[in-house]
């Protein structure tokens, strides 16, 4: 069984605009959801008490919404509530897997502003301090977009192989990025990477493709039309971005930023741990001087440096674990909404 929420409001307690918003509301939860008839199981209406002129179940029934049990329940009064609302749980047995999209209108919107408006959280911090991790399963869980920049590089590399430019070469790479075209969708929850219109997200993996990457992402023209693609994503979906610059300097205008960290000694050993895992030899006083290092390489570097946002929140992850990471973070969106 699958619930779909949907919500919204009215300006008046009147059987017209009743009628017109619950019928907008019900069309948009079935277009944008794929919905046919034979997945309805039930509509559950609730309403607020100032509403009484006319019934939100009698209008779903009366603008053809009849196919399946339709309840409805006045809401208890509640100090500081929305006034004039109409919300809805709609009850599935979807025949394929899909995405699913719960929708607020109208005044509603301020109810679920994480859901009902494009949203990024940026997440900023060390090598090794988890945010990659943690950017996956916030996205998941707010079914929003994970954006990886990498790939979006590794489109970049592939281009370059494609055209017979060569990565290194500063001049040929500019000309080439005039005509670069990648975009990315968010389907299935996945990430699909297009070149040119063509789905790469497999072809961008292969070695030689990360090999140029590498020598591409290099060359600053490069770094800022990524940036420069990077935020028009980010003005038309919401998403989770990770990375050393991105509360600073690719979205400084995200709602959401964090800059999650950890003592250089405990991202090295979770390094070693993941290394050992797979079963590579490796020295932990090696591993963490190339941590040191790697983090003043960073911090020091000309262009986009790593740096805590001034209106980030800090999150140490020294002594968390990956889901108390995450409902830390979840907390402070829940409470900034």
């Amino acid at each position: 069984m699958t619930i779909i929420r949907g919500a919204t409001t009215v300006t008046k307690d009147c059987k017209e605009e009743i009628f017109s918003s619950v019928k907008a509301l019900l069309d948009e939860i079935f277009e944008c959801n794929h919905l046919a008839k034979g997945e309805i199981s039930g509509f559950l209406f609730s309403l607020t008490s100032d509403i009484h002129s006319y019934h939100p179940a009698k209008a779903a029934r009366e603008c053809g919404y009849d196919f399946a049990p339709l309840f409805a329940a006045t809401e208890p009064d509640i100090d500081g509530g929305l006034p004039l609302c109409i919300r809805l749980m709609l009850f599935a047995e979807l025949q394929n897997e899909r995405q699913i999209k719960h929708v607020y209108q109208k005044g509603a919107k301020t109810l679920r502003k994480d859901i009902s408006e494009i949203f990024n959280i940026a997440l900023d911090g060390p090598a090794g301090s988890g945010k990659s991790t943690i950017a996956k399963v916030l996205a998941k869980d707010y079914n929003i977009l994970y954006l990886d920049t990498g790939a979006m590089y590794r489109a970049c590399g592939l281009k370059a192989l494609r055209s017979g430019v060569d990565p290194k070469n500063p001049e040929t790479v500019a000309k080439m990025l005039e005509t670069l075209d990648v975009k990315v969708e968010y389907k299935d929850g996945k990430q699909h990477t297009l070149l040119d219109g063509e789905d790469v997200s497999t072809a961008i993996r292969e070695n030689a493709v990360s090999m140029a990457a590498s020598n591409i992402s290099a060359h600053r023209a490069v770094r800022e039309k990524m940036v420069e693609m990077q935020r028009q994503i980010g003005e038309s979906m919401s998403c989770v971005l990770d990375g050393r610059d991105i509360g600073s300097t690719v979205l400084p205008n995200a709602k959401f930023k964090f800059f999650i960290t950890a003592d250089s000694k405990v991202r090295a050993m979770r390094r070693f741990t993941e290394l050992q895992q797979r079963g590579e030899s490796v020295d932990f006083e090696t591993l963490h001087a190339e941590i040191v290092a790697r983090d003043k390489q960073d911090m020091e570097r000309e262009f986009s440096p790593l740096v805590c946002a001034k209106d980030a929140i800090v999150v140490d992850t020294s002594n968390m674990r990956i889901d108390e990471v995450v409902m830390t973070i979840k907390k402070s969106i829940q409470s900034q909404i």
